[in-house]
């Protein structure tokens, strides 16, 4: 009995438990307010930890697996990781980035050719590129011909190949997307800022018609699609117009409002999308980049003289332009170059 009456007294009181619920509503708002001040009045300084803890808690999984689909290894060559220098920073590589135009039934030709050195540790992108009509040795096939018939013949291999020769310096992966897949990833995004301050408009009698206009504030996927398919002016302006293009979809998917759409994105580029890099090194990169600045691009791209051999219009590259791209490949490769001792297109001595 009394052992009963013990269990009765001890037992809490209404008010103790009315006490105990207020107690613990009070924990949660405060928790909510602290999610509060750190989304919002702190979104600016938390920005980049919230992103990469919103990745690895929600969508790294997500993407790695979709990311799989898009797993290319070339054939004769072993996949490498990104080399882990300490547990948040990444070594430099090197990647050949390949802008595929595939039309309808026509065959898939390479439009852009770009030898990239990637700094994850300094946030630092070096962009060369090389124009689709420069001529050069096709490895694989024992001719000279445009430097983008590579792919026409013999795909990414035939294209890495070939690029590592003229280059003179090896590729450590390959990254190759269909323009046409990037229609919907742009229009997904919202679209994407272009300097565009005069209307460009297509409108030779072999080419497809289309104008874009000028002044706006966002280019919708099939205006940044056009963008990069114009071909009215020079080579050289066309591989400028890539280079830009890169620059402003990184721009846009950097933003914090963007993440959360990656596996999205990922699934609209589906087949238009292939890479020799792990799944697992783009998503390490990824968390790179996003605790990071934003990425610093540097672009170069490698002039050539217009001559035509046998009725075909090529360029031949320029030697000290060739040279130079070397040089910048040797010093942006190097783990111990300082990020104030890389060179950059602007630090070239003038003649």
């Amino acid at each position: 009995m009394l052992e009963r009456r013990s269990r009765v007294k001890n037992k809490p009181s209404d008010k103790q438990n009315k006490d105990k619920k207020r107690r613990n509503k009070g924990k949660i708002a405060l928790i909510s307010l602290v999610v509060l001040i750190l989304v919002g009045v702190g979104g600016y300084v938390f920005r980049k930890p919230l992103a990469v803890m919103a990745f690895d808690m929600f969508l790294s999984g997500q993407v790695e697996k979709k990311l799989d689909k898009s797993y290319a290894p070339l054939e004769g060559e072993v996949a490498k990781p990104v080399a882990v220098v300490k547990e948040e920073q990444l070594n430099p590589f090197s990647i050949l980035l390949l802008g595929i135009d595939q039309r309808d039934n026509e065959p898939a030709r390479s439009d852009t050719m770009i030898y990239s050195i990637v700094r994850p540790k300094d946030s630092k992108v070096l962009l060369i590129s090389i124009p689709r009509d420069t001529y050069t040795e096709i490895v694989g096939k024992d001719k000279q011909d445009k430097i983008n018939h590579a792919y026409a013949f013999g795909g990414e291999k035939m294209a890495k190949d070939t690029v590592r020769n003229f280059i003179g310096y090896d590729l450590d992966y390959y990254a190759a997307i269909n323009f046409e897949g990037l229609r919907e990833v742009v229009d997904a995004l919202g679209g994407i800022e272009l300097p565009i301050t005069k209307d460009i408009v297509n409108k030779e009698k072999d080419h497809e018609k289309f104008t874009i206009k000028a002044g706006k504030p966002l280019y919708d996927g099939q205006e940044a699609l056009n963008y990069v398919r114009y071909r009215e002016d020079s080579g050289v302006n066309r591989t400028i117009r890539h280079q830009i293009f890169l620059n402003a979809m990184v721009d846009r998917m950097l933003k914090l409002d963007q993440v959360m759409k990656i596996p999205d994105l990922m699934d609209m580029l589906g087949e238009n999308f292939k890479t020799d890099m792990t799944p697992s090194s783009i998503i390490a990169l990824a968390k790179q980049i996003l605790l990071g600045d934003r990425p610093e691009i540097s672009g170069f791209t490698i002039v050539g003289e217009g001559k035509r051999m046998n009725g075909v219009y090529y360029d031949i590259a320029n030697e000290e332009d060739v040279a130079f791209a070397k040089e910048m490949i040797e010093n942006w490769s190097n783990p111990d170059t300082k990020p104030e001792e890389l060179l950059k297109p602007e630090s070239r001595p003038q003649e």
